[in-house]
């Protein structure tokens, strides 16, 4: 007779309900994507996901491991994320506010908002500016303190 091996501990249901209602969400936004154009809503999501993989992927890990082998041949590879993470933060905001930023969408946004388009390319390249001063802070910070960005 095999001894009784109790199941995978669940813990709290919290986490099952959030996974839940983010689903609920999800169905609801595509419920609202699909109420309009279907077919073009579909070759957008089609082409964003041809244009990721076949386009941008290539372009960022081309660059991320340039990023690498240059820090690596100076002796600071440990610097890595310091450059990795407010670019990516950065990329991430371009690439949702890209419409704006380069005013392809400016009248459609004005007259469905009333709200001016102007000033979203200076905002990004202020955000962009204060995620790589903060990181260059931080990192400045580390190696002062002989801390993990000193390698």
């Amino acid at each position: 007779m095999k001894p009784h091996r109790p199941g995978p501990r669940l813990g709290s249901p919290f986490p099952l309900l959030l996974l839940a209602c983010s689903f609920a969400l999800a169905a609801y936004a595509g419920v609202r994507l699909f109420a309009g154009d279907r077919l073009a809503v579909a070759l957008w999501i089609v082409g964003a996901a041809l244009l990721h993989d076949l386009v941008l992927l290539p372009l960022y890990s081309v660059a991320d491991r340039t990023l690498v082998r240059g820090l690596d041949a100076v002796g600071r590879r440990a610097w890595t994320p310091y450059v990795r993470v407010p670019a990516a933060l950065s990329g991430l905001l371009l690439l949702v506010w890209f419409p704006l930023i380069s005013g392809r969408v400016a009248e459609r946004y004005r007259l469905t908002t009333g709200l001016s388009p102007d000033g979203f390319a200076a905002r990004w390249l202020l955000i962009t500016a204060v995620l790589f001063g903060g990181s260059a802070s931080l990192l400045v910070w580390r190696v002062r303190r002989g801390g993990s960005g000193s390698a």
